[in-house]
């Protein structure tokens, strides 16, 4: 046995694969991101938001890799495909010389396994011809900050770091590299297979046995019915329908089981522009997302996730004590302190720093978020009645916002150049009143009515007399301004307005004009848009995009809402999936793949197919 003591090094050749070329698989605690090139480049264990073992996404040169591939295929093509309703990924390189198959995927953990124990399989065929291939494993831990050893037997080798170990298990004798990693050089013809494990743990001290093939078709098979059987719930079965799969697909592989909350995206610090300081971690869930989240998962028929994550959210409502109040994201275990901190000796995607790990808008005072909660509460309490003690929390949270709604925040962009009153954070004020009277009339439950139906006439006649600029002739970002913002789809999508009323249809227009080109939309113009205290420009936003698609569906004009969500459609990455913002020549860009613009997906989607279908009927007479 071979013992190699080394500390994650820098690695000459790295170079970074566009944002869209990689897909995604998980195991419902974490995820890792594969490459075309048959690279895993991100990977945090045991769970979301924990330090990367491979991060070569943020670092090409030190931050850690697990590749297989063909030892030519910078020169072959390659292309990338998720197993039919699963989220389990084949990778294939081809030429004239051998064609190759890579299967990835992380088998679903059964409840009360170890919560360090994480698996890796991957397994390469070749169905013709013959090829040779280059495995090369260096993980990096804890964002390649610590040291490990490496220790290579026959049957495979172990990674051992001070809080983590790593097991690969393969039929292939590995050697040590220079870097901290092993690596195999090995050919297989037609016909021929090999499968490889990774496996972590917090105390190994020996690698996994390698899997027979009888031993992988076992785990290979379970894996693919646990996806099947699960999507097999979904009651959708409108235009679109692989698309809204997909999504779903997506927003499962980002829920973190044990508590049921999903994260906004599986990445932190992708840039929002190439070499720009627009990088965040989005590895945290969002009160923001709540709302769509559960609208979208009861729409497509999926009860048992709105169940688990109205328990989250439920929680977040039952710990807040004395005047404390709700933060706008939260950890996935409910964490509440979230501190930002800068990972300096990572040189960042395309060297675009900082790196961030940690978020600071966790602190931030967003009055938005007392709207989504309880529209989110709302659309859960139609499902099934929510419990007493959770309505008493939530009127103390609302007795709050009774005395803070009218005051400067930081809104739903989470700018960080000062507060503003922002429109879009009075209008989920209204939300939250509205909401709430209606679940209070519903179900019986005691409430303040009259007080409540005052305040939301109060901000509803503020909002149409300081929200709206008749000298622009639309709907404005904050009281005051004369910037639109992308944020003003949501006075319709949350029925604040009428789909048809006539300031909402001159606001689209000028979304139109002067933030969408083409499919995509920007959030605001940062040139006349509150300050922002970035600096800096990025691309559209993908879920605004969508926002888009369903105000045109929903006032009447769906030949084009069709077209519009077609394009956007075609923007999406070889295997379905979308990060946060897309750029103006079609690359992804920012934290992937991103929740919320697959949320806003699927409600475009709905929409316009019930639209669309009642058109029809229409016709048909």
């Amino acid at each position: 046995m071979a013992d190699v003591h080394t500390h994650p090094s820098f690695h000459p050749s790295a170079s970074y694969l566009p944002i869209e070329d990689y897909a995604c698989i998980g195991d419902l605690h974490t995820v890792a991101l594969v490459g075309k090139n048959g690279s895993i480049d991100w990977c945090c264990i045991p769970r979301f938001d924990a330090p990367s073992v491979f991060g070569a996404l943020l670092d090409a040169h030190k931050g850690g890799f697990f590749r297989i591939a063909p030892s030519d295929v910078s020169q072959m093509k390659c292309q990338q495909l998720y197993l039919p309703e699963t989220n389990i990924l084949l990778t294939r390189f081809l030429s004239m010389g051998g064609v190759a198959e890579l299967t990835d995927f992380m088998p679903i953990k059964s409840i009360g396994s170890a919560p360090h124990e994480h698996h890796l399989v991957r397994s390469v065929e070749v169905v013709h011809g013959s090829l040779t291939f280059m495995l090369t494993c260096r993980p990096a831990f804890n964002y390649a900050r610590d040291e490990h050893d490496v220790s290579i037997s026959e049957k495979g080798a172990l990674f051992r770091s001070q809080s983590l170990s790593l097991g690969l298990a393969s039929h292939v004798q590995l050697e040590p590299d220079e870097h901290g990693g092993v690596q195999a050089k090995f050919s297989l013809q037609a016909g021929e297979s090999l499968h490889f494990v990774l496996e972590s743990t917090r105390k190994n001290e020996r690698a996994p046995h390698p899997l027979s093939d009888g031993q992988y078709q076992q785990v290979f098979q379970d894996t693919v019915h646990c996806w099947r059987g699960w999507l097999s719930q979904c009651t959708y079965q409108g235009r679109w329908r692989e698309m809204v799969q997909r999504s779903a697909l997506v927003l499962k592989l980002l829920t973190y089981a044990p508590t049921g909350a999903v994260v906004a995206a599986a990445t932190t610090s992708l840039p929002e522009s190439v070499g720009g300081v627009r990088n965040w971690d989005y590895r945290y869930t969002w009160i923001r997302d709540s709302s769509f989240s559960l609208y979208s998962l009861l729409t497509l028929g999926f009860t048992q996730e709105v169940e688990a994550f109205m328990r989250w959210l439920d929680a977040r409502c039952h710990e807040l004590e004395g005047n404390s109040t709700l933060q706008p994201m939260y950890g996935i275990e409910g964490e509440h302190d979230l501190t930002e901190a800068y990972l300096d000796h990572l040189e960042g995607y395309r060297k675009s720093r900082p790196v961030r790990i940690g978020n600071g808008a966790y602190s931030q005072k967003q009055l938005d978020i007392y709207g989504e909660m309880l529209d989110a509460i709302y659309i859960y309490n139609r499902y099934d009645a929510i419990s007493y003690d959770l309505w008493q929390n939530l009127r103390r949270l609302l007795g709050w916002l009774e005395q803070h709604w009218q005051e400067p925040d930081e809104g739903i962009w989470e700018v960080r150049g000062g507060p503003q009153r922002f429109l879009h954070s009075r209008m989920m004020s209204w939300v939250a009143f509205d909401r709430a009277l209606r679940m209070a009339r519903h179900r019986g439950w005691p409430a303040p009515e009259e007080k409540w139906s005052k305040l939301r006439t109060q901000i509803y006649e503020q909002i149409m007399q300081q929200g709206w600029n008749e000298k622009v002739h639309s709907f404005v970002q904050y009281y005051g301004s004369d910037a639109v913002d992308a944020s003003s789809l949501l006075l319709t999508i949350t029925n604040f307005v009428g789909s048809k009323e006539p300031r909402m249809l001159e606001t689209i227009d000028r979304i139109q004009r002067e933030l969408t080109s083409g499919a995509l939309v920007l959030r605001y113009n940062p040139k006349l848009a509150a300050d922002d205290g970035m600096g800096s420009q990025e691309g559209t936003f993908g879920a605004c995009s969508f926002w888009l698609v369903e105000n045109l569906a929903r006032a009447g004009r769906l030949d084009e809402a069709r077209l519009m969500l077609e394009k956007l459609l075609s923007y999406c990455n070889h295997v379905g999936l979308y990060a946060e913002e897309i750029s103006p020549t079609g690359e992804a860009l920012g934290n992937f793949p991103q929740a919320f613009t697959h949320l806003a997906l699927i409600t475009a989607c709905t929409h316009l197919n019930h639209a669309l279908d009642t058109r029809q009927r229409v016709v048909e007479g």
